[in-house]
């Protein structure tokens, strides 16, 4: 009975000094940067301000202002640097690990290469918007160019410049049809 009231003390004791413990330390970091900063930039800041105020107390309040506000600014702009790079590697890790797993691979590759011609990465996929007589004569739809053919492929066909385009599905577009198709026929 003793053994496990000196227990409960213990781990109540243990979960108090996980929760205060990074706060406390946080404290004496922003204290100890407050005073440094202080320390180095407060008189000369004062001394500065001096030309825009006579009286001492406004020149002083004003002075540690400004230094807060730097110190705040600096812990912040660290934070964001930490986050983003944290955000970004742990996203490409779970990346990585999606487009290991099979069938998943096929699917997220798809969906993310899809996503990426749509939102836009810094080129653009889709050259511009068609209308392509498809899937039989006489039935429209419309279409992406995504590029036009050249080399081999364009030699073998007879008959004109050749239009990859992509068509993409109802209900979902990021589903859809490849299709090539002369330019006439576009």
């Amino acid at each position: 009975m003793i053994k496990k009231t000196l227990r409960f003390f213990w781990d109540n004791l243990i979960a108090g000094i996980a929760v205060i413990l990074p706060i406390a330390v946080t404290w004496f970091i922003f204290m100890f940067l407050a005073n440094m900063v202080n320390s180095v930039m407060l008189n000369p800041l004062i001394a500065k301000l001096s030309a825009y105020s006579p009286y001492e107390e406004q020149r002083v309040i004003l002075a540690k202002t400004a230094i807060f506000v730097c110190v705040v600014s600096i812990i912040m702009f660290i934070g964001l640097m930490t986050r983003v790079i944290i955000v970004r590697r742990t996203f490409s890790f779970f990346e990585r690990v999606l487009l290991k797993l099979p069938m998943v691979n096929k699917i997220y590759g798809a969906t993310r290469e899809i996503s990426n011609a749509f939102l836009g990465n810094k080129k653009s996929s889709f050259q511009k918007v068609v209308l392509i007589e498809y899937p039989r004569k006489g039935v429209y739809t419309l279409g992406f160019v995504t590029s036009e053919a050249k080399g081999a492929l364009q030699e073998t066909i007879s008959g004109g410049d050749l239009m990859s385009i992509y068509v993409p599905t109802t209900p979902n577009p990021t589903s859809g049809l490849f299709v090539m198709m002369k330019k006439d026929d576009v």
